[in-house]
């Protein structure tokens, strides 16, 4: 996955919806959750969701998760944009970043660019 990253959320709970359903196309999860963030990973939490009142909105952030297959990159789409992202980029190849760089990118709800990327394509 990566090793922990945070974004802040307009709405945690959709965000949590949303979040649950992708990432578990991945083969991640939740695995913790307090009243404003939740940490998603397999034995850790990598990922983060919160939601604080007094925090001013943000910029967009990047982030790109780790795919087991092709199959999975293409899954994650699928599952993110039947959840009302936005796609950027379908599941393809990019050989611009290298021969095997297989990854799909989507914008989610609170507007980040979410990516699924696999170095075996």
């Amino acid at each position: 996955m990566i090793d922990h990253l945070g974004i802040n959320c307009a709405d945690l709970e959709a965000a949590k919806r949303f979040y649950d359903t992708v990432l578990g196309t991945l083969g991640y999860s939740r695995v913790m959750d307090f009243d404003e963030a939740v940490g998603y990973g397999k034995d850790s939490p990598d990922f983060w969701l919160s939601r604080y009142e007094d925090m001013p909105p943000q910029r967009e952030v990047h982030v790109a998760f780790q795919a087991a297959d092709p199959a999975a990159v293409e899954a994650f789409h699928d599952a993110a944009v039947s959840l009302g992202a936005e796609s950027l980029h379908a599941p393809r190849l990019f050989p611009e970043y290298h021969e095997r760089y297989f990854g799909a990118f989507v914008r989610d709800l609170d507007g980040n660019n979410i990516e699924a990327v696999c170095h075996q394509g």
